[in-house]
């Protein structure tokens, strides 16, 4: 172990993070934060201010070990970043149980302390509490407690619920020393072919604000502090809006578009965001088209690169002070293994990576996502083109959060304490209850709640989910009712980075779905597993009883379907009727496609007696 000596100066103790054996002004837990930062600053070298402004991609290795080489997504070894680099900002990708996400959190911290000033690492995850994976937006930790998507808590609108849902996310990260989120996403679901939506509240922008706050709330506490986990909203100005439908994590997806005007109806979950406190604020990667602020056209570049929207907006017209964190790799392109993702620099393609940072550092950026190439920073540093106190502005923002976080002082978690402290009984059953009961019904005629003694046949349900409530049968034939669950459908594609796990495209099932259904020989209960709308329209007549859930697993949605945990959601965004109506609908409007199923839509069940 290479930690820090803990001393004792003038009647307190403290971390001698520079090690020089004396109690210095940023090493004293009395003063005041913004003194401490100001002690720090002119301490740091141009390596150290620089490596602050990276917030790239780490991955932890067997036993909690630290990884001596490149991992499978991240690109170096951990200790070229950390002690070579001078890097102290990750976001953490798979973990595999409590024990060893706590040892390596520590041992991560550990490397830190043998650095100029021992600056901790803040570790930050994108979501982690719901079943689904997504890499790059999201992870499955079945170690933590299991709640649905956002779009399911959405679903039941329920403020003091969100709230406590995130104080549970705030407890169980504390404990594994994950104390950054990159969340909550503030984006409006409005167009139904975006396949970001299940991250987000619904297309409602203030039940998203309502929401968005108390997630807020419940990361952050009604101030950072040594227990909190400072949050990351995203994606400003909203990035849902998008042309097509499409993705701007891919070329073709790079336009957003707001052909029904709406821009200030994206913007007011930000704006609820900021005067709640968010700690960090992250743009998206698309580049508005045909935007107009203030009657001055918006350039046509990715936000991240967009003064008018970063500083204009953001930062002067919004009164954000906080930390600007820009979407992963603005500035290079994105090899794995056989796949490249090319840089998301959309309208400043013919720019080189210098002049991407330069045009990120004019916008109002702070911290470079998943890039580590501090050499351009300090090459740019060097020549005169950027100067030190443009580094020490996004320096002090970041600094800030570290210390209001309690990370100079206390850095360490509790590896023994951890597997207590994540995945409570309570905390679980309150999740799968959750799950349970953001379930949408969105037609019956009479078949729920499913009675005690049914005979279910299953499709796309595990058989060990079926409760004693219920008769399992092999034979559909022999059923009263068969039970499918099926996902909502998606154009499968592979050819860049990250495009497999992206479920984009048309909305329809594939046209033999519906026949195979109609054959079965047992009334059938149909869930969709959705992460965005469907269009429901050809189940209508081949299902009994038709539910949508939103990240719910299958125990779960038996709970809701026999009434034990009775189903109150109502969906929170639009089932467009058919896709030429999603195709004529304008982007940036909520239900603007003719819904078969509006927002708001649910079918009460009686309950059971």
């Amino acid at each position: 172990m290479t930690r820090t000596q803990f001393l004792h100066s003038d009647g307190v103790g403290f971390r001698d993070l520079n090690h020089n054996g004396r109690l210095d002004p940023f090493e004293d837990p009395r003063r005041p934060v913004a003194e401490r930062v100001e002690d720090l600053l002119p301490r740091l070298s141009a390596e150290e201010l620089a490596g602050l402004m990276f917030h790239t991609v780490i991955e932890a290795g067997p036993g909690g070990e630290l990884l001596a080489g490149p991992g499978r997504i991240s690109k170096s070894a951990t200790r070229d970043v950390v002690v070579g680099k001078r890097m102290n900002h990750f976001n953490v990708h798979a973990l595999v149980d409590v024990r060893q996400a706590a040892t390596w959190a520590n041992r991560l911290q550990d490397l830190a302390c043998e650095t100029p000033h021992s600056i901790p690492v803040t570790i930050s995850t994108d979501p982690r509490h719901a079943a689904a994976e997504n890499a790059g937006t999201s992870w499955s930790s079945g170690f933590f407690s299991q709640w649905p998507d956002a779009l399911g808590l959405a679903a039941l609108g329920d403020e003091d619920l969100v709230r406590t849902f995130a104080d549970v996310v705030r407890r169980e990260y504390v404990a594994v020393g994950i104390r950054a989120a990159l969340h909550p996403t503030a984006d409006l679901a409005t167009e139904p072919r975006w396949g970001r939506q299940r991250e987000t509240f619904g297309q409602d922008h203030d039940l998203a604000a309502r929401l968005t706050v108390a997630a807020l709330q419940g990361l952050q506490g009604d101030r950072l502090g040594p227990h909190s986990v400072s949050a990351t909203t995203k994606h400003f100005p909203g990035a849902g809006p998008q042309a097509d439908g499409e993705d701007a994590h891919f070329p073709y997806g790079r336009d957003q578009v707001y052909p029904g005007g709406r821009f200030d109806e994206h913007l007011h979950p930000f704006e609820a965001a900021i005067a709640a406190g968010t700690a960090a604020i992250m743009p998206y990667y698309g580049r508005p088209v045909g935007l107009v602020l203030d009657g001055e056209p918006v350039e046509e570049v990715g936000f991240g690169y967009n003064r008018q929207i970063l500083t204009g907006l953001l930062r002067e017209r919004l009164g954000y002070d906080g930390v600007v964190l820009s979407d992963w790799e603005l500035v290079n392109d994105n090899l794995v293994g056989e796949q490249v993702l090319p840089a998301r620099a959309w309208g400043v393609e013919h720019l080189g990576p210098e002049e991407r940072m330069l045009k990120l550092l004019d916008a109002g950026v702070d911290q470079f996502g998943g890039e580590e190439c501090d050499e351009l920073l300090l090459a740019l540093l060097a020549d005169g083109r950027v100067g030190r106190e443009r580094l020490e502005e996004s320096a002090r923002r970041l600094l800030r959060v570290k210390f209001e976080l309690g990370l100079f002082d206390a850095p360490f978690v509790d590896v023994d304490a951890a597997p207590d402290a994540v995945g409570t009984p309570e905390a679980v059953e309150l999740g799968v209850t959750t799950q349970a009961r953001s379930v949408v019904v969105c037609a019956d005629d009479g078949l729920l709640p499913l009675a005690a003694g049914t005979r279910v046949w299953l499709d796309g349900v595990a058989e060990d989910a079926v409760g004693a409530g219920l008769q399992l049968v092999q034979r559909p034939e022999d059923a009263d009712v068969g039970l499918v669950r099926l996902h909502a459908p998606f154009e499968p594609r592979d050819d860049l980075f990250l495009e497999a796990w992206f479920r984009q495209g048309s909305l329809d099932f594939p046209p033999g779905l519906r026949h195979r259904l109609a054959r079965l020989p047992c009334p059938l209960l149909v869930d969709v597993r959705a992460d965005r709308p469907a269009v429901l329209t050809p189940l209508l007549d081949v299902a009994r009883a038709l539910t949508v859930s939103f990240g719910v697993s299958d125990g779960a949605w038996l709970l809701a379907v026999t009434g034990e945990v009775p189903p109150e959601g109502c969906l929170p965004v639009s089932f467009p009727k058919s896709m030429a109506a999603v195709r004529a609908a304008r982007e940036d409007v909520a239900g603007d496609a003719d819904p078969l199923f509006p927002a708001g839509h649910r079918v009460r069940i009686q309950p059971v007696r």
